[in-house]
């Protein structure tokens, strides 16, 4: 029997959802990062580092932190950026030795200028320096991911759930699995199955999303393996491994088994493809749904101009409709991101009007700005803690302003995010149950906090760089036929 008391686990990763699509570089600047002792104060956060933290105290291991390093989906990683985490990845887990294990907290969709798989480079530079202990990794499942990332390591677990409400469960099989393989005296490995299929952002609260786990976590219960894992896949991102794939960890004597399952699964998934096509309603069209409505209050997502896929979050194409429907008090927005508007609302000061132009400041595509006038109701500071998806965890999105434009509640905000939870409206005094309409900039994370709330849920999808419209975004790194952009797309 393995001594835990003796086990130190090594906890580091670079977790970014790239969007090649987007304007410019992310460089180094843009990210923020835990280290030590911040690495262990996530403890008790539902996130895939607190995860982490809580398992090893738990399973009695030591915890040993190395680097995170995060920031919103945004565009390509500056190589520059990416070279010096990682050369801080590997010097921090060298001066750690001796480890027994390692968990890789990742993303899945990385991109770095010059390198199309992150996670395959960082996990391959991980292993040269670790050797042959259990290195296991967590997952967004919004990866797409490669079987030479696969082959560096000996366990992946992509969060099941989106919204991402199990990220910390998630990583706590990680470092369950590394005592299960330290027992054994033997390590796992991964097997990946690659399909042409470009996923629109699917819930697994409801429908297509919900039965399809279902599925797997059935499969898995009867499969001798040690996970079955599902990448939705990140369709924002042009690389030349794109798609969606299904994952086997297992150890030797089971991979027969597993192989035939996850190829099961993966022609599951392609048989069933047509299932996950989306309705996109633009901004009148989704107004109109929403009034058709007889309960209150109905929930209007902007799923094309979300920041979790890396979307500025400033587009007037929503806002600009629901002023022009004259919704006045019957409706509230939280957020825009608007940094010079949301400074103009705090040096202006509560009880104030003034003359506006609000969002649209980031390129043509997300619309001009609304050039208005606005009562400024309140101001906050933008430090919230999340209470659904990431619950504890603390989220800052800037100086925020309640602007009040024609009887409608507008909030904005100063950094880039979508809207998680009620808290962005609950920080300047907006109770959603009191509006008919409640509207905010998310594809599917912000379930975890309102589905329970809303009557219905109505999916706006005007033009932006996260649109359920892939087929508008060229691509010239993959040379595989995609569904559904591709009618000649085929799988196996």
């Amino acid at each position: 029997m393995t001594d835990k008391k003796q086990l130190r686990i090594a906890l580091a990763g670079i977790s970014h959802e790239t969007n090649t699509y987007c304007q410019g570089q992310t460089p180094k600047a843009d990210f923020y990062t835990l280290r030590g002792a911040k690495m262990l104060a996530s403890a008790g956060q539902e996130s895939d580092v607190g995860g982490a933290v809580d398992a090893c105290v738990s399973q009695g291991f030591e915890p040993v932190p190395v680097l995170f390093a995060s920031t919103q989906p945004s565009g390509t990683i500056a190589r520059e950026a990416y070279e010096e985490f990682k050369e801080e990845i590997l010097t921090g887990l060298t001066a750690a030795a001796p480890l027994d294990g390692c968990v890789l907290l990742l993303h899945g969709a990385g991109v770095v200028d010059g390198i199309e798989d992150l996670e395959g480079d960082l996990a391959q530079a991980v292993r040269e320096v670790l050797g042959d202990i259990p290195i296991t990794a967590t997952f967004d499942l919004h990866g797409n991911a490669t079987q030479f990332m696969a082959d560096q390591l000996n366990g992946i677990f992509v969060c099941r759930q989106y919204p991402h409400i199990d990220l910390h469960l998630r990583a706590a099989d990680a470092v369950a699995a590394i005592l299960d393989m330290l027992e054994r005296g033997v390590n796992a490995t991964c097997h990946l199955l690659s399909l042409p299929i470009l996923l629109p952002t699917t819930t697994t609260f409801e429908g297509v999303g919900e039965a399809t786990l279902a599925d797997l976590l059935d499969l898995q219960a009867r499969t001798p393996c040690v996970d079955l894992s599902w990448f939705h896949g990140f369709p924002y991102t042009d690389v030349a491994h794109v798609g969606s794939s299904v994952v086997a960890t297992c150890y030797p004597e089971q991979l027969e088994q597993a192989q035939v399952a996850i190829a099961s699964f993966a022609q599951q998934l392609w048989d069933g493809r047509e299932q996950f096509r989306a309705r996109s309603l633009d901004a009148q069209q989704a107004l109109a749904e929403a009034q058709q409505c007889d309960s209150f209050p109905v929930v209007i997502h902007e799923t094309s101009d979300n920041c979790g896929g890396g979307s500025p979050g400033d587009g007037t194409h929503l806002l600009r409709a629901m002023l022009d429907a004259g919704l006045g008090n019957e409706a509230c927005f939280a957020f825009l991101v608007d940094a010079e508007t949301a400074t103009q609302a705090h040096k202006a000061g509560v009880g104030s009007s003034i003359a506006i132009r609000l969002g649209g400041k980031t390129d043509q595509l997300h619309g001009e700005p609304v050039e208005t006038t606005a009562y400024v109701k309140a101001l906050h500071d933008g430090r919230l803690i999340m209470q659904h998806m990431f619950r504890g965890a603390p989220i800052n999105i800037g100086p925020m302003a309640r602007l009040v434009i024609d009887d409608m509640d507008v909030v904005v905000s100063s950094r880039r995010s979508q809207t998680f939870d009620r808290e962005p409206f609950l920080a300047v005094g907006i109770d959603v149950h009191r509006y008919k309409y409640v509207t905010l900039k998310s594809s599917n994370h912000f379930r975890a906090g309102f589905q329970h709330l809303a009557s219905q849920i109505v999916t706006a999808d005007t033009p932006g760089l996260t649109t359920h419209q892939i087929e508008i975004f060229p691509r010239q790194k993959t040379k595989r036929r995609l569904w559904p952009i591709d009618s000649q797309a085929s799988y196996p």
